[in-house]
């Protein structure tokens, strides 16, 4: 019987590899005389979304502390008043530097540690200036983005998992015209 399986399975993998030198993607001939066309599928990227917080920093904040991640976006924009307020929100105001163009979208994200610089949680502020896509809170027709003034920010975290005492800030999504 494990002879029978054997053979079975070399007959198998010498067929593969047969189709495989052969060609096996099929005719190209459409039996009209004219050779059919043969689709390749495009190769699309992922979509990138914002990398995870860290789970600790390496360097604990002091108290307080409001720091700005590096990213693809820190040479475009400006971040000032920055504040860890008692109840854990964040604010501060963010101005686009490199463009006069209308700002889209913008996303701000916060992530909150202890005093240890453990993740202990993470907070968002969506900013969209115009346009039906906008939901609720999400539309402004206020200051824009753009500018020395920018726009104000309050970043409210969700649930936290300990006691708050400094936020790594980060700039995901930043979309102009």
């Amino acid at each position: 019987m494990k002879h029978l399986a054997r053979s079975a399975a070399a007959a198998l993998a010498a067929a593969a590899v047969i189709a495989l030198a052969t060609g096996c993607s099929g005719s190209t001939d459409t039996g009209a005389g004219t050779p059919a066309v043969s689709v390749s599928p495009v190769a699309m990227p992922a979509p990138r979304s914002a990398p995870s917080p860290a789970a600790s920093l390496a360097q604990p904040a002091a108290a307080g502390e409001v720091r700005v991640e590096q990213g693809p976006f820190n040479d475009r924009v400006k971040l000032t008043g920055l504040v860890l307020t008692g109840k854990k929100t964040v604010t501060g105001r963010v101005a686009i530097t490199s463009d006069v163009s209308d700002t889209l979208a913008l996303e701000v994200d916060a992530a909150y540690y202890d005093g240890a610089g453990r993740l202990v949680g993470t907070g968002k502020f969506e900013y969209q200036e115009e346009g039906e896509d906008a939901k609720g809170s999400e539309h402004h027709d206020g200051p824009r983005a753009a500018g020395p003034d920018g726009i104000a920010f309050t970043v409210t975290p969700g649930a936290l998992s300990g006691t708050a005492v400094s936020v790594v800030l980060s700039i995901p999504v930043l979309v102009s015209e």
